[in-house]
């Protein structure tokens, strides 16, 4: 895996990243264990496309440390993931794909669209079906 440049990042990364903790409650996304760094789980933004610069709210998840390890280097977005996904892991993967068949990214619609993007994604439907 290529190695982050803090250049990579955003001016505003650290108000993005506190964003994205507060939109999650303070909670990883994953296991909804709290952020308390006292006991092991201090809460982390982690880029699902390992690009620090794409801070679309889809690439960027709040997790604990712990998941975020289990997690880094077997999340690849643009991998075709043909078995079921993860519910933590659902609107991300349906966000990416919108994005990347030119369709609105907005979280809203995406959730209101999740199983056939996510369907879209794996190839199980063509985009033209969608529209």
């Amino acid at each position: 895996m290529p190695r982050k440049s803090t250049s990579d990042y955003p001016s505003d990364w650290k108000d993005i990243a506190r964003k994205c903790k507060e939109d999650a409650g303070w909670k990883c996304i994953r296991c909804g264990h709290e952020h308390s760094p006292k006991t092991g789980y201090t809460l982390t933004v982690y880029h699902l496309d390992l690009s620090p610069a794409n801070c679309r709210w889809w690439n960027l998840a709040a997790l604990c440390q712990r998941c975020h390890l289990q997690i880094q280097n077997k999340v690849v977005m643009e991998r075709k993931y043909y078995g079921h996904h993860t519910e933590w892991f659902r609107p991300y993967v349906a966000g990416y794909y919108a994005f990347h068949n030119g369709m609105s990214d907005e979280r809203d619609v995406v959730m209101a669209m999740i199983d056939e993007l996510i369907l879209l994604g794996q190839g199980g439907i063509k985009q033209e079906a969608l529209l």
